[in-house]
């Protein structure tokens, strides 16, 4: 995760849209870190870790708490789905540049594959917050251009025909496919942008890019807004107000859950609800019959890399036949899901059909 001090992925959307706030950043305090900036470090280093060696995946778990082993867990499943057969060829924290386009900007991508004619750029996001999503997203857009850019990956992208931007959020993948056009022309407003910054009194502005801006502080399209309300007069924060509200939140929260809980059975009874439906949670590849995928390992891996305190998962088993050439044998996997969710009508997902209970309201008809 490594970027330059003028502009990085992370920052991209900030520099485009506020070119003035690089020197502002640079003049600013470092910030301190926060638990979940440690905690997005730490799944970070926990997944290129395992996409180095996934011979290493319980030990990698092992330094993760619980909350954080179900982040972990989710993006392997988040990432078999992107490549459920293991094809795509990857580089892990790849480091990419613009070169002579703009010296000394640079920026480590989380990973960067191939997968038939198409580019794969992909960033972890492990964030609880605000869904980031896929599409026009500059900070993946900025390491696809630095990365065509980049000689040392020139056969990525030969004889690519488009590249898709990736984020995984666990539990959620988001996709958006794109072509060399659009990277191109991110590239002319990111080349815009550094040199309007480097000029004297580069423009500022506000908006929601500057929110993890460490200039705010200083920033005086900040503190003219600041300036702004103050001189409206605004009230002073009622605390006993405050407090009730604090208490009504809590309340709302067991609401919500409550709303959502009924709702769900409510699908579940195949009764429907406008604008929403219910869906399958995400399906967990297992062994359609432990004893027969072992002995059909036992034929091509030794023991040792089969078994370790139980039988090794199928992904875990797919990337050691890959370095064979081998595929897992056809019908050794089945995909398993932990139940049903509700969703929104617009999510990709199928809806669930609850057959059992269709055919019981049927025949109860006939009799």
């Amino acid at each position: 995760m490594k970027h330059s001090s003028i502009v990085g992925g992370s920052t991209a959307k900030r520099v485009i849209r506020c070119p003035g706030s690089v020197k502002l950043a640079a003049d600013a305090p470092p910030r301190p870190t926060s638990k979940y900036a440690e905690e997005g470090t730490l799944l970070h280093e926990a997944m290129a870790q395992y996409l180095f060696d996934s011979d290493k995946h319980q030990d990698i778990r092992q330094g993760l708490t619980e909350a954080q082993r179900e982040k972990f867990d989710a993006a392997i499943m988040c990432l078999e789905e992107l490549d459920p057969h293991n094809k795509m060829d990857m580089w892990i924290e790849a480091n990419v540049h613009f070169g002579d386009l703009l010296p000394d900007v640079f920026g480590s991508c989380d990973v960067l594959g191939r997968m038939g004619d198409r580019v794969i750029v992909l960033d972890w996001k492990f964030g609880d917050g605000v869904p980031v999503q896929a599409e026009e997203n500059e900070q993946l857009m900025f390491y696809a251009a630095a990365a065509m850019r980049t000689p040392l990956y020139d056969d990525v992208f030969k004889d690519a025909r488009e590249i898709e931007c990736v984020i995984i959020q666990p539990p959620f993948t988001r996709r958006w496919l794109t072509g060399f056009d659009r990277i191109r022309q991110f590239e002319r407003e990111l080349l815009h942008a550094v040199k309007t910054a480097l000029k004297p009194n580069p423009p500022l502005s506000t908006g929601e890019h500057c929110r993890f801006c460490p200039a705010k502080p200083l920033c005086p399209e900040m503190t003219g807004e600041a300036a702004r309300v103050l001189a409206a007069k605004a009230r002073e924060v009622d605390t006993e107000q405050l407090s009730a509200y604090l208490e009504m939140a809590d309340r709302l929260e067991h609401w919500i859950a409550d709303v959502r809980q009924f709702a769900t059975e409510l699908l579940e009874q195949n009764i429907s609800i406008p604008k929403y439906k219910l869906v399958a949670k995400r399906g967990v590849r297992k062994w359609a019959d432990e004893a027969q995928a072992k002995a059909a390992l036992l034929a091509h891996l030794p023991e040792s890399e089969v078994v370790e305190t139980s039988l090794i998962s199928p992904a875990q088993a797919e990337k050691k036949l890959k370095k064979l050439k081998l595929t897992l044998p056809e019908g050794s996997v089945v995909s398993v899901s932990s139940g049903n969710t509700m969703a929104s009508e617009d999510d990709p997902r199928p809806p669930v059909l609850l057959i059992g209970q269709q055919l019981t309201k049927a025949l109860g008809k006939l009799v």
